[in-house]
């Protein structure tokens, strides 16, 4: 697909009433606009035209199984899409975090193209909380369905410059309203009973949830729930340069060209070679998750042989970071210095293990 892209720019602060009627017109009439969030820059189509959604699709590589997030711009038109509208449980957590970076997976209505939930029977459903967002999606009259701005699998983006990086002649329209806040998509969850199932950490994190609802963990077991959530590949949110996640330090794995990206809170000893990364403090794990994409953006263009990323190990928006950070890295977790210098030789010799595992 090779399109002439058009980027406009939007003041989130002073919103432009005449660029949001054009942004909403092409929305509405099957165009691909890229979209700023709160949480990430979105890939936006007309969420019930299967021309559009296909569109998506192709324009991301992104495979049929992976479902799409649709926004919406409140509960009204929320209720078009979720079969018997809001159940009382998600009418709470609507109450509570909508707008915001909070996805709900509920019971879809006939309306809903089967693409959009790569044919199951529910559909993601999320408010988001950016003015320009939300200005868009009633300008267009329609739910917008909207993946992060990017290839499948590759770096999600965060400003309006890496919607360019990866999609520019893709797509017909980038709307510029600045970086996102947040910097992680959002927390999508689904329901059991009154039960909240996490499917995904994000921006909104469990703590935050349990405070109006019970909430548990999606188990490993559980494939059906966890395919209704996009992102549920082992890769993705991934830099081209081979990574490895640790919860660990170096010690004394191999030396070579290896950046070493950890946290200001203590020092490391690195091997010959390698080299520091900081990916900020973890008292200040918010700011992490806001430049994290950004951060990895760097490294990548860096062109180390090999990235050794440290995981946060926290809770609150830590799990949202650590979740990035294991995709980033297909699933290669090391959790002993012994393990992590064997998983460098492997990467250094191409020849990374056949499968994730944690060692």
């Amino acid at each position: 697909m090779s399109k002439s892209t058009r980027l406009i720019t939007i003041n989130p602060t002073s919103i432009d009433d005449a660029l949001v009627t054009e942004a909403g017109a092409a929305l509405a009439d099957g165009k691909l606009v890229a979209i700023p969030t709160e949480t990430v820059y979105g890939l936006g189509c007309n969420g019930l035209d299967p021309d559009a959604i296909a569109g998506v699709f192709e324009a991301k590589g992104r495979p049929a199984s992976d479902p799409l997030i649709v926004h919406v711009d409140g509960v009204a038109m929320a209720e078009t899409l979720i079969e018997g509208g809001l159940p009382a449980v998600a009418a709470r957590l609507a109450a509570a975090f909508w707008p915001g970076p909070l996805t709900m997976v509920l019971p879809k209505t006939q309306i809903v193209p089967d693409a959009i939930t790569s044919s199951g029977p529910t559909v993601g459903v999320r408010c988001p909380a950016h003015p320009v967002a939300r200005a868009l999606i009633t300008a267009s009259g329609v739910p917008v369905a909207a993946p992060s701005a990017n290839r499948f699998g590759r770096i999600s983006p965060t400003t309006a410059a890496h919607v360019v990086e990866e999609l520019g002649d893709r797509i017909d329209l980038i709307v510029d309203a600045g970086p996102a806040d947040y910097g992680v998509e959002s927390t999508v969850v689904t329901f059991e009973g009154d039960d909240a199932v996490i499917l995904r950490h994000g921006a909104l994190t469990a703590e935050a949830l349990a405070a109006h609802v019970t909430v548990r963990e999606v188990e490993e077991a559980e494939t059906e729930a966890r395919a209704a959530a996009p992102g549920h590949d082992i890769r993705h949110y991934s830099p081209r340069t081979p990574a490895i996640a640790t919860t660990t330090t170096p010690g004394d794995a191999a030396e070579g060209d290896i950046v070493y990206v950890a946290y200001e809170d203590r020092e490391i000893s690195l091997p010959s070679g390698w080299s520091f990364f900081s990916l900020g403090n973890r008292s200040d794990l918010e700011l992490v998750a806001r430049d994290l994409y950004a951060n990895l953006r760097r490294l990548d263009a860096a062109a180390h042989d090999l990235i050794v990323i440290e995981l946060a190990g926290a809770g609150g928006i830590g799990r949202a970071i650590d979740d990035r950070l294991i995709r980033a890295a297909s699933g290669n977790v090391t959790t002993t210095a012994a393990a992590l210098a064997e998983a460098v030789a492997e990467m250094r010799q191409a020849k990374p293990p056949s499968a994730p595992r944690r060692r």
